[in-house]
């Protein structure tokens, strides 16, 4: 069993696994118009996966919360044949191409791709449409507070 995090503001803890920020915003796995939902293999990543897309002033009012799944529901990317320079930013297009092709096939409800911030760990991506989603169990949020000297 993996047990994989997303770190968001309390007031989005209700939302926060349906995939709506993706789907407006897009990402680097993922373009925008697709559903899923970004998670980090453990705490410290979801962490430093967030303070990169936020000004420092705002790391009040987060909370963590938990999501547990089966290692046979996860897809995995191959590391081996990324390009270079995947950990450019802005992301390149052909990431997006394998995170959208991943949704669009329906090949699985988790999708593990190499984190940026530390390419030897491992990010998740989940499917809300996938049919397996809904055996993803997510657990409470718990209150989550940066170390300010961050």
């Amino acid at each position: 069993m993996i047990t994989a995090w997303r770190i968001t503001k309390a007031k989005y803890a209700t939302t926060a696994f349906d995939g709506e920020g993706a789907r407006l915003e897009g990402g680097r796995w993922t373009s925008p118009g697709l559903s899923v939902v970004y998670v980090a293999g453990s705490v410290a990543l979801a962490a430093l996966e967030m303070l990169v897309h936020v000004d420092s002033s705002l790391l009040l009012a987060y909370v963590r919360i938990p999501c547990n799944f089966n290692e046979v529901r996860v897809s995995r990317i191959n590391r081996n044949h990324l390009p270079s320079n995947w950990q450019s930013s802005p992301a390149l297009p052909e990431l997006q191409q394998l995170g959208d092709g991943w949704l669009n096939a329906g090949a699985s409800a988790v999708l593990e791709v190499p984190s940026a911030v530390v390419e030897i760990e491992s990010n998740y991506l989940l499917n809300p449409a996938h049919p397996d989603f809904r055996r993803i169990q997510i657990g409470e949020p718990s209150h989550f507070e940066f170390d300010l000297r961050l």
